[in-house]
C-alpha cells in the first residue's frame, strides 16, 4: 500500500469512527431532545482541547451475529479535555451505536480513561446514555462493569467524580454513578433503575412508566440518588463548569481561590430581621447562607431531597466552603434518617477534598417517631457524628437559634471536633426545649402550685434565662464567641482564615467502619 492509499484509508477510518451510528440515528437522538455523544463533549469542553483515547477500538465478539455489528470506538467516546482551562478525563456513551450498550472494549475504553484520571490527578466526568450490558457479549460485559466499579471506588476521595445521566442508565450500569460523588439528571431525558417497568410488572404486578420509576424528579426528590435536576441537556452541561470551579483537581490540592468584590467585613445586620421573634416560627436557612457567604456563590445540592437539612457549596472571602444546616421550613429542621445520610455524605466529600465546613444550626433534635426508630435513625443519625469526628478540615459552627440534645452534638459540639463554635445572641443550647425541661425538672412544684399554668410559664422562662442562653455555654468554653448579627460574615471569614492551615493527624488505620 502506497502513501496515498494509506492516507485515504486513514481518512476513511477517521470519518467512519467520527460518524458513530450514522446520521439517521443522530437525528433520532435529536428527536428525543438529546444530543449525540460528540455534540455533548463539544458543548462541555474548551474548544479544541479534547484528546481522544483508543478511538479505533472494536468489539472482538463474534457471537449472535456480532461480527457484522462492529463499530469503531465500540459505542463510547473517551479521552481528556479542558474545562475553563483545567484538565479533566471523561467519557460519553454513544446511544447511536448499539444503544450505547456496554461490551468488552467499550468497558475497557472507560476503564482506561479512569486509570488516566487517577494517574494524572484530574476530575473524572462520565456521561451515561446506555441501554445497559451488551447481552451478546455475556460475561465480558459483566466483567467490564466490575472494572469500572473497581476504578470508581479506587478514585473515590482521590479525584472528584461526576456522573451526568443523559439517557437510560439501567441494570448494572446504575452502580457506577452511585459510587461517584455527584449525579446530574435532566427532566424527560434521564432514567436510572435496576429493573425496568416491564420486569417489575412481570414480577410484582406493579405498573409504572420509565419516568415515574427512575426519572430525574424521582431520584432528586424521593430516592436521593441524584443531586441536581435540569430542564435540558444544554442547561446541565453549562452548569457543570461552574460547579467544577468550586472543586480542587484532586485530594492533594486546595480548591481554587476566586477573587470577590463582596467585602469580607460586609454587615449582616439584616439577619436580625430574618429571624422571627417567635422561636417557633420558621424561616429559610438558605437566606442565612446567602447572606453570610460571598454574594451569589451559594449552590444548594440535593435541594429537593430530605429538605429538613440543606447542603451546598459556597465561597467565603473567595475560598470554597461546604455549608450544611437545619431548615426550619421542613419538619422544624430536625435530623432524621434521610437528612442524616445526606449531610454525612456531604461532610465526607468536603473532608476528602480539603473544603472547610460551615454548620448553620437551628435544630430541635432528631425526629421522633416509631417509623424513624424502626427505620434505623440511631444508625443513620450516627453517620453525622462519625463524619464530623473523622473530618480533619476546618469545622466551624454557627448556632443561629436552637441546638438541642444529640442534634446539638452532631452540628456544633467542640467535643465532637468542631474547631470554632460561634453563636448568635438568639442561640438556645440545652438537652431539650424549655417547655419539656421545665415539665420534668419542676413537675412537683408546678403540680402543687395554686395556678399550675402560671407556675409552668414562670419555670419555662426561668429555665430559658438561666440555662439556655449562649453565655452559659460560653462560660464553660463550649462556645468560642457570641457574635452580633452585623458581624457574622466577618467572623466566619476570619474563622476560616485562622483555621485554613489546620493540620490534624488521625490514628493509622486501613479505614474506619462507618455505621452504614
Amino acid at each position: 500500500m502506497n502513501h496515498k492509499e494509506s492516507v485515504q484509508r486513514h481518512e476513511k477510518m477517521y470519518k467512519q469512527m467520527r460518524d458513530g451510528g450514522g446520521a439517521k440515528r443522530r437525528e433520532a437522538q435529536h428527536a428525543k431532545g438529546k444530543l449525540a455523544a460528540r455534540e455533548r463533549l463539544d458543548l462541555l469542553l474548551d474548544e479544541g482541547s479534547f484528546i481522544e483515547q483508543q478511538p479505533y477500538a472494536v468489539s472482538r465478539s463474534t457471537d449472535f451475529g456480532m461480527e457484522s455489528k462492529r463499530f469503531l470506538g465500540d459505542g463510547v467516546v473517551t479521552g481528556t479535555g479542558k474545562i475553563d482551562g483545567r484538565q479533566v478525563c471523561l467519557f460519553a456513551q454513544d446511544f447511536t451505536v448499539l444503544g450505547g450498550s456496554l461490551g468488552e472494549m467499550h468497558a475497557e475504553r472507560i476503564a482506561d480513561a479512569q486509570r488516566l484520571a487517577l494517574k494524572t490527578g484530574v476530575p473524572f466526568i462520565q456521561i451515561n446514555d446506555s441501554g445497559g450490558a451488551r447481552i451478546q457479549e455475556g460475561i465480558h460485559s459483566l466483567e467490564g462493569y466490575g472494572k469500572i466499579f473497581h476504578n470508581n471506588t479506587r478514585a473515590s476521595g482521590v479525584i472528584p467524580q461526576i456522573s451526568v445521566i443523559l439517557g437510560p442508565c439501567a441494570g448494572g450500569a446504575v452502580y457506577s454513578p452511585a459510587i461517584t460523588d455527584f449525579v446530574f439528571m435532566v427532566d424527560g431525558v434521564s432514567n436510572m433503575y435496576i429493573t425496568g417497568p416491564e420486569v417489575i410488572k412481570a414480577v410484582t404486578g406493579e405498573q409504572i412508566d420509565h419516568e415515574g420509576l427512575g426519572g430525574a424528579a424521582v431520584h432528586t426528590g424521593t430516592s436521593g440518588n441524584a443531586h441536581f435536576k435540569f430542564s435540558s441537556e444544554q442547561e446541565c452541561l453549562e452548569f457543570l463548569p461552574k460547579f467544577l470551579s468550586y472543586l480542587p483537581m484532586n485530594n492533594m490540592e486546595d480548591p481554587p481561590w476566586v477573587e470577590t468584590d463582596d467585602p469580607v467585613d460586609r454587615s449582616t445586620e439584616e439577619l436580625s430581621d430574618l429571624l422571627p421573634a417567635d422561636g417557633k416560627r420558621p424561616y429559610d436557612m438558605r437566606d442565612v447562607a446567602e447572606m453570610v457567604c460571598d454574594e451569589g456563590s451559594f449552590i444548594e445540592i440535593q435541594s429537593d431531597y430530605a429538605q429538613n437539612q440543606i447542603i451546598g457549596l459556597a465561597r467565603l472571602g473567595g475560598r470554597t466552603v461546604g455549608v450544611f444546616g437545619s431548615q426550619p421550613f421542613f419538619n422544624a429542621g430536625t435530623l432524621d434518617i434521610d437528612s442524616s445520610d445526606k449531610v454525612a455524605r456531604f461532610i465526607r466529600f468536603c473532608d476528602s477534598f480539603n473544603i472547610p465546613l460551615i454548620s448553620l444550626v437551628d435544630v430541635p433534635g432528631y425526629l421522633p417517631g416509631v417509623g424513624q426508630e424502626h427505620g434505623g435513625v440511631i444508625r443513620h443519625g450516627a453517620k453525622i457524628l462519625y463524619a464530623i469526628a473523622e473530618a480533619t478540615v476546618p469545622k466551624i459552627s454557627l448556632i443561629v437559634r436552637k441546638a438541642y440534645g444529640g442534634a446539638y452534638i452532631a452540628m456544633s459540639s467542640k467535643a465532637l471536633g468542631y474547631d470554632r463554635v460561634l453563636a448568635l445572641p438568639t442561640a438556645e443550647i440545652a438537652v431539650m426545649g424549655a417547655e419539656g425541661a421545665a415539665n420534668i425538672i419542676f413537675r412537683q412544684e408546678i403540680n402543687e402550685a395554686e395556678d399550675p399554668e402560671k407556675k409552668r410559664a414562670e419555670k419555662i422562662e426561668e429555665y430559658q434565662k438561666g440555662v439556655m442562653n449562649p453565655f452559659i455555654a460560653a462560660g464553660y468554653g463550649l462556645i468560642d464567641e457570641v457574635v452580633g448579627f452585623a458581624n457574622v460574615r466577618r467572623e466566619l471569614v476570619r474563622s476560616v482564615e485562622m483555621l485554613i492551615r489546620k493540620h490534624d493527624t488521625l490514628p493509622w488505620k486501613k479505614h474506619g467502619n462507618i455505621p452504614l
